[in-house]
């Protein structure tokens, strides 16, 4: 009597495991480490949720040829202890912002249509001990 085999399952691959069945969702993330360009702005809106807007500019390239990038972001705050430490935050302080970007359209003085990229905040982080400890030392990040 001849013994019966099963059949063996092929492999899949490593790169069919690792994905799923649902179609991937466009993603438009970014994360920053910069420092603040001046003191947040506040501005309340008729529902009451605060809006805070603020730019941080972040520096790239060697040492001798530094290009500052300036970027605009939106902040969508809590009320309370949250907000107004973010708000108590000063010109230079240096932070990790993450969000998603946003492109902004407009018209400019001559009436030609121009756009904008901004970031809605939805993670920051303070990453300098200048505002908790009162010192006024720079925490630059090394490249």
């Amino acid at each position: 009597m001849a013994a019966h085999r099963l059949p063996v399952p092929r492999r899949i691959p490593l790169l069919h495991r690792t994905f799923t069945t649902t179609p991937p969702r466009p993603v438009a993330k970014i994360s920053l480490v910069g420092r603040l360009a001046a003191d947040p702005e506040l501005t309340p809106t008729s529902s009451g949720q605060d809006i805070i807007k603020y730019a941080i500019g972040t520096t790239s390239g060697p040492r001798d040829n530094r290009q500052t990038s300036w970027w605009k972001v939106t902040s969508f705050t809590p009320e309370g202890p949250l907000r107004d430490s973010f708000m108590a935050l000063g010109k230079g302080s240096l932070l990790y912002v993450e969000g998603s970007c946003a492109m902004n359209k407009f018209q400019d003085r001559e009436g030609n249509q121009q756009s904008a990229m901004s970031i809605i905040q939805r993670h920051i982080e303070v990453l300098d001990r200048r505002n908790s400890d009162g010192g006024s030392g720079s925490d630059e990040p090394e490249s």
